[in-house]
Order: structure tokens, then C-alpha cells, then sequence
């Protein structure tokens, strides 16, 4: 199972930190990144592999909720089945 991360929000330093430390947290394996700084604003999409987290994927999605919270950033993770549906015309 997978699951697509994507964070928006003014560029700062540590934000891939962040989110690679609450994956290692999780347990959840990076598969792909991108992303892209846009003037002041931070922009990235993650592929994770969900497929071995340590935790329920509400408890996942909360912390990564948090995180954004936290750090004044949109910080979102979905499974890769219902981000397709929403993107599929």
C-alpha cells in the first residue's frame, strides 16, 4: 500500500527533515520526492510506502496533521487510491 505526502507552505529550513523523521517514526519507506522551491514557497509531493507503518493510518494522518500545525505548513498524506480518484477527469 502506498500513500501520496504533500506539503505546501513557506520555504524554511528542515522541512524535508521533518517529514522524513515523522516517516522514519511511522515506519513508512520514501519511495519517490519531489519538489520545488517557488520564490518564498516550499512545494513537494512523497510517494511512501504505507505498507509497514507501526500505526493506524488515522494515527499516521494525525501526525503528519500536527506536524503541519506545528510548522505552519499544509501538511497532507492520502492513500494513493483516493488521491487518484480525486485527479482522475
Amino acid at each position: 500500500m502506498r500513500a501520496v505526502v504533500t506539503v505546501v507552505g513557506k520555504d524554511t529550513v528542515g522541512i524535508l527533515a521533518n517529514i522524513a523523521a515523522l516517516c522514519t517514526k511511522y515506519n513508512l519507506n520514501i519511495l519517490e520526492v519531489t519538489q520545488s522551491v517557488l520564490q518564498e514557497f516550499f512545494v513537494m509531493m512523497m510517494l511512501v510506502d504505507i505498507s509497514k507503518s507501526n500505526a493506524p493510518f488515522p494515527a499516521v494522518s494525525d501526525g503528519f496533521a500536527a506536524l503541519g500545525e506545528k510548522t505552519g505548513l499544509s501538511v497532507k498524506i492520502m492513500h494513493e487510491d483516493i488521491f487518484n480518484s480525486m485527479h482522475t477527469i
